[in-house]
């Protein structure tokens, strides 16, 4: 077995430590109130994206969410919350080194005593979710359950519905699709992005996502029968009827978007398998990006 689908199935017990870790109130995650951006590359972008529309959604303050590349330093925020694996990709360290004044660094990572802890102020370790692989899988949803936890969310049946997904059935002649979208809204839009990602990064395969809203704009024009649009969460009214409406196979929740995520992570893993590729080994890709 591959280290993806290891990592992947061990998510249900990496979900119940991240509850025992929030149940810590760990420092440095932000406190109602302050004004956070939040930044990250790839995965940790999406898990960013998905933090932000919770956080300002549950009154918590304004919170933006950035690549690491395109932070704007001069922005005026109380805390800056970097998300890294790794905590050596490139963009985040150049983003750390350039935060002044009194604004608060944390770094959530799955490697202490990394180059980017060394600029940070507060730093939030999260090992247990660690991985070995380069396509991350268990350490972006882990964090995904901390900082809902955090944010005051019962979440603690999570870990069991992540283990219906692990459990659940792929979605019916899921290799034989041509093309693959995942929408989202809200929060989840963060977590249609990451789906998809899995599926390029895994697997080569043509993925997509957008809001569900947004879909209508010109992206369901390339829907057809060889098209799975899968959605994390709720449609607009009238969507299903419409994709459906394309020849495409719709793919809907039957568990929380975070564990429905487990479900795309197995698609994307089972793909590059069915595919003769190796999960572990992804094209042009490692487990971090330094640039020299």
């Amino acid at each position: 077995m591959s280290h993806a689908l290891n990592e992947i199935a061990s998510q249900p017990d990496c979900w119940r430590k991240a509850l025992e870790l929030a149940a810590t109130a760990p420092a440095g995650l932000p406190s109602p109130g302050e004004r956070v951006a939040v930044i990250g590359c790839g995965t940790s972008l999406f898990v960013a994206q998905a933090y932000a529309a919770l956080r300002e959604g549950a009154g918590h303050g304004e919170t933006d969410a950035w690549p690491a590349s395109e932070f704007l330093a001069h922005r005026r925020y109380d805390r800056v919350v970097a998300i890294s694996r790794s905590g050596t990709t490139t963009e985040i360290l150049r983003a750390l080194s350039t935060i002044a004044g009194s604004t608060r660094r944390t770094l959530i990572t799955g490697v202490t005593g990394s180059p980017a802890c060394e600029l940070a102020d507060d730093i939030v370790a999260m090992d247990f979710a660690d991985e070995q692989s380069v396509v991350q899988t268990r350490f972006p949803t882990t964090l995904m359950v901390l900082l809902r936890a955090h944010l005051g969310e019962d979440v603690s049946a999570l870990p069991e519905q992540a283990e219906r997904a692990l459990n659940r059935d792929l979605p019916r002649d899921w290799p034989a699709f041509r093309q693959y979208t995942f929408l989202g809204a809200g929060w989840t839009i963060g977590l249609a992005n990451e789906a998809a990602l899995k599926v390029r990064e895994a697997a080569q395969a043509w993925a997509e996502a957008y809001p569900g809203m947004e879909y209508r704009h010109g992206p369901i024009a390339v829907a057809d029968v060889a098209s799975l649009v899968w959605v994390f969460g709720d449609l607009p009214p009238g969507m299903h009827e419409e994709i459906r409406a394309t020849g495409a196979q719709l793919e809907t929740s039957a568990v929380d978007p975070l564990a429905e995520l487990v479900r795309a992570q197995r698609l994307a893993v089972e793909l590059a398998a069915w595919r003769g590729l190796d999960p572990d080994a992804p094209r042009n890709l490692t487990r971090s990006v330094i640039l020299t």
